[in-house]
């Protein structure tokens, strides 16, 4: 009788200790789908944008080369790099929207692209484009933006992509 009585009451502590412990395990799975959750949302926001900034650079490159848009000449091309694609102004009141509705219905905004002309120094003879485009994800922060050198000269086009590591505005 006096062995039964010593051990009364220890089976609270345990049950209350085993739900404390799966609580927690629960707490920490939950946070860390969530975050999962998170990064693959702006995985696809960034690759949505990605493929809607190469689509108007393909597009906008295309065009450039068959002659069908004008490109925008600006005073800076004279002095070298244009730098027109940095300015929102400039950027926003030239850019063309290659395609007249975008198919992936979750982006916010059609992909455009800026096409300005590039005096080289070095090569008189050839004639060179900067087109720059910028694809949209679902929201205004999620953009992309891609960067073509073209260069035409002798019947031959040269195309140097780069990408713009950072927003310029």
């Amino acid at each position: 009788m006096r062995g039964r009585a010593r051990s009364r009451g220890i089976a609270l502590p345990v049950v209350l200790l085993i739900a404390a412990m799966m609580l927690a395990t629960s707490a920490a799975w939950f946070d860390v789908s969530v975050t999962t959750t998170r990064n693959a949302t702006g995985l696809y926001d960034h690759l949505l944008a990605l493929h809607a900034a190469d689509a108007a650079l393909t597009s906008c490159a295309r065009s450039v080369v068959n002659g069908s848009i004008a490109p925008m000449l600006s005073a800076q091309a004279v002095l070298g790099e244009p730098v027109g694609w940095k300015s929102q102004t400039t950027f926003e009141s030239n850019a063309i929207a290659p395609f007249a509705s975008w198919p992936a219905s979750t982006a916010i905004r059609a992909p455009q692209c800026l096409i300005e002309v590039w005096r080289l120094t070095n090569r008189t003879d050839a004639q060179a484009y900067l087109v720059t485009a910028r694809g949209y994800g679902r929201n205004v922060d999620a953009q992309v933006w891609l960067q073509l050198q073209l260069v035409t000269a002798g019947g031959t086009v040269e195309k140097h992509w780069r990408r713009v590591a950072a927003r310029p505005f």
